[in-house]
Order: C-alpha cells, then structure tokens, then sequence
C-alpha cells in the first residue's frame, strides 16, 4: 500500500506542470526569439525586410510573429525598447567594471552601434506611422539618465569636458550615425569616434 501510495505521488508530480504556466514560458521564449532574430535581419537587410526572414532566423512560424506583433511596426518598436533596455542596463556594467573614461567610450560605442545598424529606421520613423509618434522622445528619455552618470563621472574626474550635456552628445552621435550615401562601411562608426575624440577634456 506504501509503494502504491509512493507511486500515486510521484505520477501526480510528473504531471504537475501548470499547462498556462509552460504556455506563457513558451510564448516569451518565442518573444525573445523574435526580437533578437528581427535585431539581426533588420542590421543585414534593414526594417523592411520580409517577415520569413525573421521567423526562419527565429524559428517559429509566421503565424508566431503576428500573433505576438500584428504590425511591423509593433515589431520594430519592441526590438528598438529591447535594445535601449540593454543599453541602459550597460551603463551601469560599464560603471562598475571599468574607469570614467573606458566606461563613458565602450557605452557611446554600443550606442552607436544601436543606432548605425538599425537600416531603414529614420524612413519608418518619419512614415508618418502613428505608432513611431513619441517613440524617439521616449527612447531618449530612457537612454539620457544612464549616459548623464557616466558622463558626470568622467567630468568629475577631469577626463571629459564640462560644456556639452549628455542629451547634446546622444543627439549628435545619432545625427552622426545617420545612412551617408556612397560612404564606405564603417564610415559612421569612424566619424562618431572622432566626435567621442573631442569629448575629451583638453590637456593644459
């Protein structure tokens, strides 16, 4: 009676996954998935890229993708507040881990790479989308208090010059990060290291 008893017990163990729970554990697998294939599709072949592309990199049907981002624009949206979460969240590794300065040139440079490798992304934001209204302002306004820390830390010891604000310095990079045609690859990326460049604080 003891080992039957031992046995009921451990079925009902085996079967006692909550079916809701593993579903939401599925779809934010699927999410994620999502967003990092359509990360990588939208830096290769830009935000109008076809949705195959990014459910065959992501693995899923497209089914999945529309279910979970009905428009393109729902998608892009969720990739961009996904990147600047991590960006934000970079900051605050950088902070702990390296010196004012290595921390204020690595977090300038992954947001550079943020804005260059998101082609055809000044098109949709200016397509007249409603979805893309405040979407700029927003993201930011997220990504403007994490850079201000690390560029305070670099003034306050004496690295970085004290007459630029860290929403003039995003800004610019952005502006810097823009496509240019003709320009050879990593044209960008050069250009806004020679703006990081005059950040530094003069030397006497």
């Amino acid at each position: 009676m003891e080992s039957e008893s031992l046995g009921t017990t451990g079925s009902s163990a085996g079967r006692g996954t909550d079916p809701a729970r593993r579903r939401r554990a599925d779809a934010t697998r699927n999410v994620v998935a999502l967003m990092e294939a359509a990360k990588a599709v939208f830096a290769g072949s830009g935000v109008d890229a076809p949705a195959k592309a990014i459910t065959d990199r992501a693995g899923v049907g497209v089914g999945t993708l529309y279910r979970h981002f009905p428009r393109r624009s729902d998608l892009i949206v969720a990739v961009l507040q996904h990147e600047v979460d991590a960006c934000v969240a970079a900051a605050e590794a950088l902070g702990a881990a390296l010196g004012p300065w290595a921390a204020l040139g690595g977090w300038l440079e992954r947001f550079t790479d943020l804005v260059g490798t998101k082609r055809g992304l000044a098109a949709a934001l200016h397509s007249g989308d409603p979805a893309y209204d405040d979407l700029p302002q927003r993201l930011l306004d997220r990504l403007e208090p994490a850079f201000r820390t690390l560029l305070a830390r670099a003034v306050d010891g004496g690295y970085a010059r004290d007459d630029v604000t860290a929403r003039e310095v995003l800004v610019t990079v952005a502006l810097l990060c823009q496509p240019v045609r003709g320009a050879q690859p990593g044209f960008n990326r050069r250009m806004a290291r020679v703006f990081m460049d005059g950040l530094a604080r003069p030397r006497d």
